[in-house]
């Protein structure tokens, strides 16, 4: 996978991640992608939503990271952004509990959709650390290279900018620590907002309103959680 090689990508992310998709592992990542399309199997989120986290959320206004692990794996749920779906598709259980919280920490309705699209118009990097999955297969694409790049991109937003707020919700995320600087970032880490942990600590976690007393303490907006009623 290389620039020339049908990627699409916002000016920022093209500068800071050129000499990344110019190395061998993503060019042999796009090769496996070109395969298994070959080979006829259904991969999300479709081709032209791979990288809509860095396309909706530029590296100049990243406020806050998410992380997620992988994108859904169902039909018409993954879109690009971690923990969003797509319009006419039922919020998962896992962002079920995230509005719940939401609900709980800011006192927020809890939406009748999943599109996240408004958080990331703001400013929060909704990043799933594999950027393409099998369909019914979580976890298929993790070993592929993905994670070197999402790595990498978690390095240029610690470099890069300042007083951004990294949540880390799950072991999966929290292994990302490593690669933030903690003199200039809010590192906020908590369980998975699954329904298997949810109530071992995601619920209370308090991330909403932390993140938005951070940015506001370095003179930054506070991100607006409230999603629209409708889209």
């Amino acid at each position: 996978m290389t620039q020339g090689d049908r990627v699409k990508l916002e000016d920022s992310w093209k500068a800071a991640l050129q000499s990344e998709f110019e190395q061998p592992y993503m060019k042999e990542l796009g090769a496996f992608l070109r395969r298994e399309k070959a080979a006829g199997k259904i991969i999300y989120p479709p081709g032209p939503l791979i990288f809509n986290a860095l396309n909706s959320t530029p590296l100049e206004q990243v406020r806050v990271v998410i992380l997620g692990q992988d994108p859904y794996h169902g039909p018409g749920q993954a879109h690009g952004l971690c923990f969003s779906v797509q319009p006419g598709v039922a919020p998962p259980p896992s962002l079920q509990n995230i509005f719940k919280e939401l609900k709980r920490d800011l006192n927020l309705d809890i939406p009748r959709h999943g599109h996240l699209q408004h958080w990331a118009d703001q400013g929060v990097l909704m990043l799933n650390t594999s950027l393409t999955v099998e369909q019914g297969m979580a976890g298929s694409h993790a070993k592929m290279g993905w994670q070197r790049l999402t790595d990498r991109i978690i390095e240029v937003v610690s470099e890069c900018r300042s007083s951004v707020v990294f949540m880390l919700w799950g072991a999966h995320a929290q292994s990302k620590a490593k690669l933030i600087d903690p003199t200039k970032h809010l590192l906020l880490k908590s369980v998975h907002p699954s329904p298997l942990s949810a109530h071992r600590g995601f619920i209370g976690n308090g991330h909403f309103s932390r993140a938005n007393q951070f940015l506001q303490q370095q003179g930054l907006s506070p991100i607006d959680w409230k999603l629209p009623a409708d889209l």
